[in-house]
């Protein structure tokens, strides 16, 4: 018999409960007025992804760390800017999401969602090593277009990316990369490194912006052969062009690691299957009765439920 091919989907839960955070109003509190948006916005997202998208499995991936050493030691701007002031390296995080992440954490422990963090790798690294593991189609759901670099028809990769809230996600494969970037899954990355990422602190190669950057990539296929044609003075690139590829040379040798998504990161075994019915309802139910959880989490428990 044929093997039975199970969907697998990944959430980049950070990016996740933040979009819940500033998209559900800051009034949905829980009964002692704690502010619960985010987890409330976090559990409608997961119903709707089960209801419309039925995976079979799925894992709450997490940030065990949000900002490498490793990739500081590389490029020291790495996400600087987001170090909350006069802490020791924590993310700088609005007062009233910081104390609803245990809450997310404990509710889909009680529900029985599998989540998945390792220390000294960010979310991003988690996704990219267990989509590299599925022997099934991978649907990644993220608000961060660098993992569009995961994208790989072949493997049946996609990435979920919403435009607007959760209602309207985009669908990204390799067709759809070529026709707004030039470019592939991997491709991407290379992209991204060129262009730079404020919001993540890389400044990028001087002068090459996007369409500079895809154009580069269809010319000479990837960042190799971009370099190697910035060595060669008959390959085309112009003057200019070379001289921006020697002023960062030092970011561009450095750039390839924190920008790619580690593959090879030692997440522990989990059970990822999607459970019909809570794992812990007793503490399920004093979760959803100290926090007010309410329609959101029943909503959450009829998707499961029901799923095919």
């Amino acid at each position: 018999m044929p093997a039975v091919t199970r969907r697998l989907m990944l959430l980049d839960t950070a990016s996740l409960y933040f979009r819940a955070y500033y998209g559900v109003p800051e009034s949905v509190k829980a009964p002692d007025g704690t502010p619960v948006n985010a987890v409330r916005g976090l559990l409608d997202f997961v119903a709707r992804l089960v209801t419309e998208h039925r995976p079979d499995e799925l894992v709450a991936c997490l940030d065990a760390d949000w900002r490498p050493q490793w990739r500081v030691d590389l490029i020291p701007s790495y996400k600087q800017h987001r170090v909350a002031e006069g802490s020791t390296g924590e993310e700088e995080v609005p007062d009233t999401l910081t104390p609803q992440v245990p809450v997310i954490e404990a509710v889909l422990d009680a529900v029985g969602i599998a989540r998945a963090g390792v220390p000294g790798y960010e979310a991003d690294d988690v996704i990219g090593t267990l989509a590299a593991r599925a022997p099934g189609p991978v649907d990644i759901v993220t608000g961060d277009r660098d993992l569009f670099q995961l994208v790989d028809d072949a493997r049946g990769v996609t990435v979920l990316y919403p435009l607007k809230g959760m209602g309207s996600l985009q669908r990204t494969d390799e067709a759809l990369l070529r026709e707004k970037y030039g470019v592939d899954g991997p491709g991407y990355a290379d992209l991204a490194l060129l262009r730079g990422d404020p919001s993540d602190g890389l400044p990028g190669v001087a002068g090459v912006g996007e369409k500079t950057a895809a154009k580069l990539l269809a010319a000479h296929g990837d960042l190799t052969g971009i370099l190697a044609a910035a060595e060669d003075p008959a390959s085309g690139m112009t003057k200019a062009q070379r001289a921006k590829f020697e002023a960062a040379r030092e970011y561009l040798a450095a750039a390839p690691k924190v920008v790619r998504v580690a593959l090879d990161v030692p997440v522990p075994a989990l059970d990822a299957t999607l459970p019909r019915e809570p794992r812990d309802p007793e503490a399920l139910e004093a979760l959803a009765g100290r926090w007010g959880l309410g329609g959101s989490l029943e909503r959450l428990l009829t998707a499961l439920r029901d799923r095919p």
